[in-house]
Parts: C-alpha cells; sequence; structure tokens
C-alpha cells in the first residue's frame, strides 16, 4: 500500500473533522473491549478497579481540560486519547511485555502497544468495503502513533518515517495526551491501591507530592486522612495540581505559538511538567514501583497473565486451524503466522483470554 493510500476523502457532515474521528474511535470493537482489559489490577479481581477502558476515558477528560485551558484543539486531543491504548493486550504492561518477548524469538520487530492501537486503526479495524481501518485524519493518526516520546522505533520502517516524520515532534495535542496519560494512572493507581489495602499513605508520605496534597486536604479541606472520603479529595486534589502545573509552565509558550496540527521541531519538549515537578513525580513513580507494582498479589496476577498469554501463543502458532477463519485466510495470503497470532491475543479481554486458556485444557 503507498503512503497515500491511507487517507480516503470523507463525507462533510455535522461534526469536524476531528470529532468525527472522536465517534469512529468509540464506536470501535477495540474501543469496547478496553473494558475488559487490565489497567494494572486484573480486571475479574474487582469492580472497583479502572480499566483501560476507564482509564482512556480518565486521560481524555485531563487531555481535553488541557487543550482548551491552553487554547489547543479540544476534539484532537480527545480522540488521540481515546485512541492510545487501543492496542493494548489483555493482562496490562505484563502481557504486552510477554507478547513482546515472544515475538523477538521469531520477528526482531517485537511487540509495542502503540504501534498496535496505529495498526488497530489504520488496518485491523473493518468499517469499510473499500479499505481497512477507520479512516482517521493524519493529525489522529500521527498522535496515536507519536504521543509517546520516544517516537522512532527500528521496527517502524521508511514508509512510516517520512510520512510521519519520526524525527519530529507531534502535535502539541499529542504531547497533552502523553502528559494526561500519566498524571491519569498515577492518581488513579494510588486511589485503586489504597481502595484495596495494597498500599497506603504511610507508605507514600516521603513523596513531597503526596505530603503536599494529603496537607492541603487536611488542612484547606478539613478532611482527616481516616476519613472514608479522604482517599476521594486526595485524588482529586493531586489531578488539579499537576493540571495547574502543566497550564502554568506552558500557557506562555502555547500562547505564543503559531497555531498548527504537527509541531516539527527537534529541540526538547515544550509541553512539560515543570523541573521541580518532574522531579517529584519521578520520586512518586519510584515510589510507586517499589510498594505498589511490585506488590505480591499484583506480581502472582501478573505472572498468571504472562504464563496465559505465551501458552495461548504457543497453541496459535503450533495449530493455526485453532485461529477464527478469517485470521487463518490472513495466513493464507501470505501474512506471517506469528504476527496473526500476535494480533489475535492482542485483541483479546482479560476474561476472554483466561477463558479461552482453560477451555484449552490449562
Amino acid at each position: 500500500m503507498s503512503p497515500n493510500a491511507r487517507f480516503y476523502q470523507a463525507t462533510p457532515d455535522f461534526r469536524n473533522a476531528f470529532g468525527r474521528d472522536r465517534d469512529r474511535i468509540i464506536h470501535s470493537s477495540y474501543f469496547r473491549r478496553l473494558e475488559y482489559k487490565t489497567q494494572v489490577f486484573i480486571n475479574h479481581s474487582g469492580d472497583y478497579f479502572r480499566t483501560r477502558l476507564t482509564h482512556s476515558l480518565e486521560v481524555s477528560q485531563i487531555a481535553r481540560t488541557l487543550a482548551k485551558n491552553l487554547g489547543l484543539d479540544e476534539n484532537l486531543a480527545e480522540a488521540i486519547a481515546l485512541a492510545h491504548d487501543l492496542g493494548h493486550t489483555p493482562f496490562g504492561h505484563a502481557g504486552g511485555d510477554e507478547l513482546d518477548r515472544i515475538l523477538r524469538e521469531n520477528d526482531s520487530c517485537g511487540f509495542d502497544h502503540n504501534f498496535q492501537s496505529f495498526r488497530v486503526v489504520t488496518r485491523l479495524e473493518k468499517r469499510y468495503k473499500e479499505f481497512d481501518g477507520l479512516n482517521l485524519t493524519f493529525a489522529t493518526l500521527e498522535g496515536i502513533l507519536k504521543h509517546s516520546y520516544p517516537y522512532e522505533k527500528p521496527f517502524l520502517g521508511e514508509t512510516l518515517k517520512d510520512l510521519f516524520a519520526l524525527q519530529f515532534h507531534p502535535s502539541l495535542e499529542a504531547m497533552i495526551v502523553d502528559l494526561s496519560d500519566e498524571i491519569a494512572y498515577i492518581s488513579a493507581d494510588i486511589d485503586d491501591g489504597i481502595k484495596y489495602c495494597l498500599i497506603d499513605f504511610r507508605d507514600l508520605r516521603e513523596s513531597e507530592l503526596v505530603a503536599e496534597a494529603m496537607e492541603f486536604v487536611e488542612k484547606e479541606e478539613g478532611v482527616e486522612c481516616g476519613d472514608s472520603i479522604f482517599r476521594h479529595r486526595f485524588t482529586s486534589r493531586l489531578i488539579t495540581m499537576l493540571v495547574y502545573d502543566v497550564l502554568e509552565n506552558n500557557q506562555p509558550f502555547v500562547q505564543d505559538f503559531p497555531q498548527c496540527f504537527v509541531y516539527l521541531a527537534k529541540e526538547s519538549l515544550p509541553i512539560a511538567h515543570t523541573p521541580i515537578m518532574q522531579k517529584k513525580i519521578k520520586i512518586l513513580k519510584k515510589i510507586l514501583f517499589q510498594k505498589l507494582y511490585r506488590h505480591e498479589e499484583i506480581s502472582k496476577k501478573m505472572f498468571m497473565g504472562k504464563g496465559c498469554v505465551r501458552k495461548l501463543y504457543e497453541c496459535f502458532r503450533n495449530e493455526p486451524n485453532l485461529l477464527p477463519k478469517d485470521l487463518q485466510q490472513r495466513i493464507a495470503n501470505g501474512e506471517k503466522t506469528h504476527r496473526v497470532c500476535a494480533d489475535y491475543i492482542a485483541s483479546m479481554t482479560d476474561r476472554y483470554a483466561i477463558a479461552l486458556y482453560h477451555e484449552l485444557g490449562f
């Protein structure tokens, strides 16, 4: 397929182009599947935990807030945010890391969930007779592919490198999504972890950022740490602090920046937290990694998820007739079996992957 064949004329309607992109993403099957894909905690562990779907909605809400207050395009930011995790495997990053290890044994490309999200909206979703994908605008596709730095990856090839200028930064809206993603998962992971007693505020007080948010809630809002609503007020305050830091650090730059959707510059990223906040976030993420993400309860579930992904892959690789008919046809048409198997596994929800794992006798 030639580079220009990726883009097709859309009939004008009651939406602008990025609003149409957003709607196409929301109505896609891959978006619906996010409801039963792990964020950090396995979906069946409890109904309260965030999933990839709720996470994507939270990222979208934060991205729209930042875009609106910085004078950028809210619809573009929202579309990129809603699509940024479409390529995630079941069992969160553990499932993706395992699939990457497996594929590297067969294919140097490995597995990258950002690139998989791009493949979902340009090829794997079937919505049109004449072509594959969702027929999204260039700016949305560029944001999905490049919202997370670094943009250049060896497996993307010269066609994508040239078409999407991988040596340059993406749109400001795409950078906003990357920051919104971080704000959303940090605040949500703390909320979920405390809710299910995997961590508590005593574990987190050594973070200056957490301590500041806790002090505000206790002194300014009059809510004590032991109160049942403290966790909710803390989460709200933490998000507010992080959002304000982005706005205060970037409004002068954005106001002087010419309005265009693709930011062609090689210098350091303009949309970012203040250096002081970046240090605070780095310390907090280190604490979360040590005390939450490596918690034995999470580690056990992730170990199970990795084993499930590997066993399913081995079954499909050795017995392609176990694959759905349309995927068997892709192999018959000359596609590499290991990549087709990976696409199938990446598309699964946690519960479907677990059910199929047991159905196959494991």
